[in-house]
């Protein structure tokens, strides 16, 4: 199987173009090429798709060989990918996802993708639909037991579930530890990727992330744009102002804006490419 790894602020994951390999069994694979040891190492699986719908189909795959349904910095790479590849042509790309179709606007340098602003819709903010267990319509400011602590949280989910915690030292935190027990925890019935967020300023956050399937990444796009929906709606952000999220592997800009989508901006990198049996 031939491949790419490629990473967006940090979260980097193993691309196979679709449209000429078939990968038989992609949980299997995923697993095989994310293990940083015995394989090439990496957040998970992304096959780049045909898709009836738009330009490409996303098909994504956690380190685990879960299945993902969105990944906001992988999604950025694939439109990175075509591009460069000139498998299309444009600066504004569709691409299918399993939580719908993302327009993707790259910005280019020397003929390269070099980042990319990526229309992520509009939040999630039904308990339900997220989905979770809570009683009430939304999950805003909630108290949530994890062994002996009760935590704060906000829930939502912009194509995956996030809950959202802020905290005053998101470095000082046993995440291998508190992370399982989040996303494990039985008011989500998918499982929860979880974000521990400082409030810098009401345009600065500071996130670590554990996400469901894959533990502790350097990155994760999605969890920075519900990061910035839990903080507007908690009070500590404004609706529609551009805002930075500081990251363990980089930098995000995310706009929650008066239409009601959330916007997200970062950069796109090509790592290698190669060869591996799966």
């Amino acid at each position: 199987m031939r491949f790419t790894k490629m990473q967006g602020a940090g979260n980097d994951y193993i691309y196979v173009n679709c449209l000429e390999e078939t990968v038989n069994d992609p949980k299997a694979a995923a697993i095989k090429v994310s293990d940083r040891h015995f394989g090439i190492g990496a957040d998970g699986l992304v096959l780049i798709c045909p898709s009836e719908k738009a330009d490409f189909f996303m098909d994504m795959y956690n380190a685990d060989g879960s299945r993902g349904k969105m990944c906001g910095n992988a999604v950025r790479c694939v439109a990175k990918y075509v591009y460069d590849r000139g498998l299309v042509h444009r600066d504004e790309i569709a691409i299918e996802t399993l939580s719908g179709i993302k327009t993707i606007q790259v910005r280019v340098e020397g003929g390269k993708v070099v980042a990319a602003r990526v229309n992520m819709g509009a939040p999630v903010l039904n308990a339900r639909d997220i989905p979770t267990a809570f009683e009430g319509e939304t999950v805003v400011s909630q108290k949530l037991t994890i062994g002996e602590e009760t935590h704060t949280v906000t829930c939502v989910s912009m194509g995956n579930p996030h809950c959202v915690v802020f905290v005053q030292d998101p470095n000082a935190l046993e995440l291998p530890k508190i992370g399982p027990a989040f996303e494990r925890h039985p008011m989500f019935p998918d499982r929860i990727n979880t974000e521990f967020v400082h409030v810098i300023s009401p345009t600065h956050l500071e996130m670590r992330v554990w996400e469901r399937g894959s533990g502790e990444t350097l990155a994760c796009g999605t969890g920075a744009c519900a990061s910035v929906v839990a903080a507007t709606l908690n009070g500590f952000c404004r609706r529609g102002e551009t805002v930075r999220v500081r990251l363990r592997g980089g930098e995000l800009q995310i706009q929650w804006a008066a239409d009601g989508d959330v916007y997200m901006t970062g950069p796109a990198a090509e790592i290698c490419t190669g060869e591996i049996e799966v």
